[in-house]
């Protein structure tokens, strides 16, 4: 029996786990975020969007959502380019965390463990995607790992 959809979703979350700034870790349907009061952000939602199969590999396609709440300040707003919110902080530490991935995957701990990216990622902001006033960067990339599946 094959378990890279495991492995992939294992050491993802391990990556996450290690990382000082994300709270949470979730993963599975973008219908499964949970934006209750409950989560504590910042979170990493983990997405696997598909499965290529080749004669010897199975490339997945995977996102990653970095998010974290934006806070908006009772105060006036004194500046119109930062406005009365958080969120240039928020887009600004989320797009870090998501370079800290991108850098583990071409190169550190994730590439070393076999999740490495094939051909290039996508990042692409996002401001009040959710149900909350959220903000952060979805991360989608390609990974490749060694069919083990027999025709047995």
């Amino acid at each position: 029996m094959t378990t890279a959809y495991y492995h992939i979703l294992d050491k993802l979350k391990e990556h996450f786990t290690t990382d000082v700034i994300t709270n949470s870790i979730t993963q599975g349907s973008i219908a499964d975020v949970d934006l209750s009061k409950q989560t504590i952000f910042p979170l990493a939602h983990i997405m696997i969007n598909g499965a290529v199969f080749d004669a010897k590999l199975i490339t997945f396609n995977v996102s990653v959502i970095m998010m974290d709440i934006v806070d908006i300040s009772k105060a006036e707003v004194t500046d119109v380019f930062i406005g009365n919110d958080n969120e240039q902080d928020v887009l600004n530490t989320q797009l870090a965390v998501s370079s800290r991935l991108y850098e583990s995957l071409i190169r550190g701990d994730l590439f070393d463990q076999k999740i490495q990216v094939i051909g290039s990622a996508n990042n692409e902001p996002f401001v009040e995607r959710f149900e909350n006033l959220l903000a952060g960067w979805t991360l989608t990339f390609d990974v490749q790992l060694p069919r083990d599946m027999t025709i047995c």
